[in-house]
């Protein structure tokens, strides 16, 4: 969840790491440094709590000037939020010794233990990462290998980490490392970078090596070398980031979020780009999917929603045994994975520490693994025997928005692929979803056509307290997921319910205080969702209803109604996550709150 860059090159790095790091906000952050090695070769750090601008307050009287330096955003996980425990973190303890440097991303688990272990060590601050520089340092002690007191130093930490390091008599020198967290080199002339995600490398280079477990790379402003964790010198594919820089930026609205709502109709049709025209529909990359007895989908939050929808359309398209479950509880239970095994692994970056842990449990139990996510070459990807990728492009919102659209668009190619290779499922269904699939993309504009009218409609709910959302079926994950994106954006309690389950306990909570969310289709479960309009009604809630084709009666018995064209049944899904997208982003800004850089929250989840 922390942003990391750095710089080595010809240029002044400070505004090089200022702009990257502003690049990274969207991760999430408390405070926010930088540390700079100047022209006389000594070690500066400035750093504070709060947000950038507060820190790029504070460089205009003490710049930072020098062509090598790091720069970190942290979101608090060892001690609190304070200007201590910023990063980046400095050891100079031993006499003789260079000054030491490092930001760090993910947990040092035995930083309790190291630290006991530095004896005569002072240390500033309540943080794991303070141990990392105090290691270094120690090990250095003026004279030693950097490349082999780095490996000690990697055999000595437990946990999760990418880290940019720098010594203070290594002028021309950057050294990063990554185990278990996220870490990108970007190559220039006669300048390379660091980042924790693509978008901070965008502005000044397109080329870039992807680090693996393990590595540790040092970066020069002549060039870059990248060793293995016991030193030994190791190649990484270069490759070319495809994105523009307009990709990443707002291009025009308001909101990064906005912009990534209104991408949807491109995002659904990348990633069905090339898989309904017949052939195959997902590569599976050889899994024996005929020998697979039981399908467990596993995810956290935004994608555990689409995964439950994910469940249904295997169950009934596919005919699979499927379950789905939440990652982070994973890992806790019984290993009952075997080789019958098929486990899904969906998350946006690939990088979900939670989500990364259960299919390390899942490898453990002998089952094949296939990864949807929406970044190449993530740890996810590289830790599966398979990958589907979703093509949505950069998101830099922390609401997922097109993540959740591709990723149901995905599920529904996989369940219509097993059917295929099971021989389950009448051709006639297979044929009209495939079809309902290829017409996603122009529902998703009729809904985006929709924008001011929910606007509208929803400006009277801005003010509630609380929500309740409903569903059925297919319908219930979009309840969840809508009810989540409120809850992120506009910080106003939201639940979400299968319908069926309003008289076992929450109708208790209807009044006219609580507006009513009813997600209704066009299917069996007609009927039953008109009765729970009807329940909510008469004990004064205001209902707010989304529903796919026609359904008059519905306009005489709620308060807002939002009728979309009508799709496949399996596809309704879609356009009416959109719609929950847009109630909650228009509540957000109504409200006006941050609706980019939700309050505690971070795009990528990289620790438990």
């Amino acid at each position: 969840m922390c942003g990391i860059v750095g710089y080595v090159g010809e240029r002044n790095s400070q505004p090089i790491l200022l702009d990257g790091l502003k690049r990274l906000e969207y991760r999430g952050y408390d405070s926010a440094g930088l540390a700079v090695v100047g022209p006389d070769r000594r070690l500066r750090v400035e750093k504070c709590r709060g947000k950038i601008i507060d820190l790029e307050q504070r460089l205009l009287s003490h710049p930072l000037v020098g062509h090598l330096g790091v720069g970190h955003t942290r979101w608090a996980t060892h001690g609190a939020p304070s200007d201590e425990n910023a990063h980046p973190h400095t050891a100079c303890c031993s006499e003789g010794a260079s000054k030491v440097t490092v930001v760090h991303n993910g947990i040092i688990e035995n930083h309790e233990e190291v630290r006991r272990g530095l004896a005569g060590h002072r240390f500033s601050s309540q943080t794991d990462t303070e141990v990392v520089a105090h290691l270094v340092e120690s090990s250095l002690n003026g004279r030693a290998d950097l490349r082999k007191v780095l490996s000690t130093v990697a055999g000595r930490m437990r946990g999760a980490y990418a880290l940019g390091v720098l010594v203070e008599n290594e002028p021309d020198l950057l050294v990063a490392m990554r185990r278990g967290s996220p870490l990108v080199i970007g190559l220039g002339e006669k300048e390379n970078f660091i980042a924790s995600d693509i978008p901070a490398l965008l502005p000044h280079t397109r080329r870039l090596l992807i680090l693996e477990d393990g590595d540790m790379a040092f970066l020069r402003s002549s060039g870059v070398e990248v060793f293995d964790v016991r030193g030994r010198r190791v190649r990484r594919r270069e490759r070319e980031i495809t994105w523009t820089q307009a990709m990443a930026e707002k291009g025009g609205y308001k909101h990064f979020m906005l912009k990534e709502i209104f991408e949807q109709p491109h995002a659904v049709a990348d990633t069905l780009r090339g898989r309904l025209n017949g052939g195959r529909l997902a590569e599976l990359n050889g899994l024996p999917v005929k020998r697979i007895e039981r399908v467990v989908l596993t995810a956290c939050g935004t994608s555990y929603h689409a995964s439950l929808l994910g469940k249904a359309a295997l169950e009934q398209l596919a005919h699979c045994r499927v379950e789905s479950d939440i990652a982070s509880e994973c890992r806790y239970r019984p290993n009952l994975f075997d080789e019958r095994t098929l486990v899904v692994a969906v998350s946006q970056s690939g990088e979900t520490a939670d989500t990364l842990a259960a299919v390390e449990t899942a490898r453990e139990g002998g089952a094949k693994v296939l990864a949807i996510c929406n970044v190449v070459d993530s740890s996810l990807a590289r830790a599966a025997d398979a990958v589907l990728y979703t093509r949505a492009g950069p998101e830099i919102g922390v609401a997922s928005t097109k993540t959740f659209t591709t990723q149901i668009a995905v599920l529904l190619v996989l369940a219509l692929d097993l059917a295929e290779r099971r021989g389950a499922a009448p051709a006639s269904v297979r044929k009209a979803v495939r079809r309902g699939l290829g017409r996603g993309a122009a529902a998703i504009d009729r809904v985006l056509a929709m924008s001011s009218e929910i606007r509208e409609k929803m400006e009277p709910y801005a003010a509630a307290r609380n929500l309740l959302y409903i569903g059925r079926g297919r319908l219930f994950p979009i309840a969840l997921e809508g009810a989540l994106k409120l809850k992120e954006i506009s910080y106003i309690h939201a639940e979400a319910y299968a319908a069926g389950e309003l008289k076992h306990g929450p109708i208790a909570l209807i009044d006219e205080n609580m507006p009513v969310v009813v997600f209704v289709a066009q299917d069996e479960t007609l009927p039953k969702m008109m009765s729970n309009v009807e329940e909510v009604r008469s004990r004064g809630a205001k209902v707010i209803a989304v529903t796919a084709g026609p359904v008059e009666s519905l306009k005489s018995k709620a308060a807002a109604v939002f009728s979309l064209p009508p799709t496949e049944g399996w596809v309704q899904p879609i356009p009416m996550a959109v719609v929950t997208q847009l109630m909650a982003y228009h509540i957000a800004v109504l409200k006006g709150t941050d609706v980019d850089q939700p309050r505690n929250l971070a795009k990528s989840v990289t620790v438990e």
